[in-house]
Formats: structure tokens, C-alpha cells, sequence
């Protein structure tokens, strides 16, 4: 199967939700983990722990499949790609950030942090700018 038929077959899946048949399944989890979700079930905050290990393995994969998605999309157009500065710009507006008006102090972080780290992410950016405007004259 090729990987944008592979990645069909997933988003299928997911589509089809929880209307399709269950499979009894055996999964490992930390005792504190299942603990923490009994206590809260208790409290009524949440739901029985195998809903939780539910929800929460549909959203790991829907989360992995749009990574897929978005890397076959960048792949086949890499123009199209966000620069990380951009990206970080985008996600210090999410967060309401003081940087979110700086994009001059992002994009200075996003191009020396790229010159340095080449694995350095959105956060790491927001992290760098936080210290340039720390260190900017008042």
C-alpha cells in the first residue's frame, strides 16, 4: 500500500468514529495514570478510564495523521511551508505574548537560533525573543 493510500485508510478510519465494532485489547499504563484517572472519574470530572484511553489514543492519531498530511502536502510544495519565525509569530499571537507585536525581535531569534540549532522549534524562538526584548534598552 503507498503512503497517500496508507494515509487514506487512516483518516477512513478516524471518519468512521466510534459507530464501527470494538476489539478487546490489552495496554500497559502506569498505575498512577489509571489511578489518576479513577480518582477524577470519582470526583465526576471525568469519564471511566477506558474512555479516557480511548479519546486520548483517537487523539494522538488524528494528531500524527495531520503531521503526515502536512508533511506529504510540504513535500509535494515546499513553498508553501511556514518559516519558523512565522510559525512562531503565529503561536506568540495564540498565546496573547508580548512578543506578538514584535515580529522584528521573532524573526531575529528564528534566524540566529536557525544558524545555531537547526532543530529548534516555534517555542524555542518564543524563548530567544523573550530574552533579546529582556535584554533591549528601556
Amino acid at each position: 500500500m503507498s503512503n497517500e493510500a496508507t494515509l487514506d485508510a487512516v483518516v477512513a478510519a478516524l471518519d468512521v468514529g466510534g459507530t464501527d465494532e470494538t476489539v478487546v485489547t490489552s495496554v500497559r499504563v502506569p498505575a498512577a495514570l489509571r489511578d489518576a484517572a479513577k480518582a477524577l472519574q470519582a470526583l465526576g470530572a471525568g469519564p471511566s478510564f477506558n474512555e479516557v484511553l480511548v479519546q486520548g489514543a483517537r487523539d494522538r492519531v488524528e494528531a500524527l495523521a495531520h503531521r503526515a498530511g502536512l508533511d506529504r502536502h510540504y513535500g509535494a510544495y515546499p513553498e508553501l511551508r511556514p518559516s519558523l519565525g512565522s510559525v512562531a509569530l503565529a503561536l506568540a499571537r495564540l498565546d496573547a505574548s508580548e512578543l506578538a507585536d514584535r515580529a522584528d525581535l521573532i524573526d531575529q531569534a528564528a534566524a540566529e537560533l536557525a544558524a545555531t540549532r537547526p532543530t529548534a522549534g516555534a517555542d524555542d524562538v518564543l524563548t530567544y525573543a523573550a530574552a533579546l526584548l529582556a535584554h533591549e534598552p528601556v
